[in-house]
């Protein structure tokens, strides 16, 4: 559904960006909403003020070389270029990759930074050096609406650096990198049932 969660929402509520990630991202969902913000977040008013927390889902672009196209990126901490670098950290993003490695997906954990642009270039390799591993354009701002409520993000590598985001290639890397977005709905699933709960695990990792 692409329309605004009405309140009250008792389990974590899913944000994508665009549709064709909320589309590839509910295949695996059976009872997680996905709320569809936009690019830049634009629609973030779409978003329910009350649930159990906010998970930004979709793609993103690798900053650290060791990210290849199709790699999954759970986010310890969401750092935003508009708000001074600010990193606020992720809900329990160890068991998050715990779950999504069950599932055979190749998964690594570690800073994710949202810029205003394609970040490209000499920016991406300044970046990686300041740790920041994957960066996106929604995730920070959706961060910063949550307040208080915990958050977590999950994107999938389509470009890097050695694979450009606008080469030929990327058409080939986007359908790859559409599947692996498929498969993460059932780990998001087991991993929220635990942070809803208030299971110790999960707020410990």
């Amino acid at each position: 559904m692409d329309e605004a969660v009405e309140s009250p929402v008792l389990g974590p509520v899913v944000c994508a960006a665009l549709g064709i990630e909320a589309r590839a991202v509910r295949r695996g969902l059976t009872r997680t909403p996905v709320v569809v913000v936009g690019y830049r977040a634009r629609r973030a008013d779409r978003l329910p003020d009350a649930c159990a927390a906010l998970v930004t889902v979709g793609f993103g672009g690798a900053l650290d070389e060791r990210l290849r196209p199709g790699d999954v990126l759970v986010a310890d901490e969401i750092r935003g270029i508009a708000a001074g670098g600010k990193a606020v950290p992720c809900a329990a993003p160890r068991l998050l990759a715990e779950e999504l490695i069950r599932d055979g997906l190749s998964v690594q954990t570690g800073p994710l930074l949202t810029a205003g642009h394609v970040v490209r270039g000499a920016e991406r390799a300044l970046l990686a050096a300041q740790g920041a591993r994957v960066a996106d354009m929604e995730s920070a701002l959706v961060a910063a609406r949550a307040g208080t409520l915990p958050v977590a993000a999950v994107r999938v590598v389509v470009d890097g650096p050695g694979h450009p985001l606008w080469h030929p290639g990327v058409i080939g890397r986007g359908v790859a990198a559409r599947r692996v977005l498929a498969r993460v709905g059932p780990a998001l699933e087991r991993w929220s049932a635990l942070l809803v709960r208030g299971d110790e695990a999960a707020g410990t990792r």
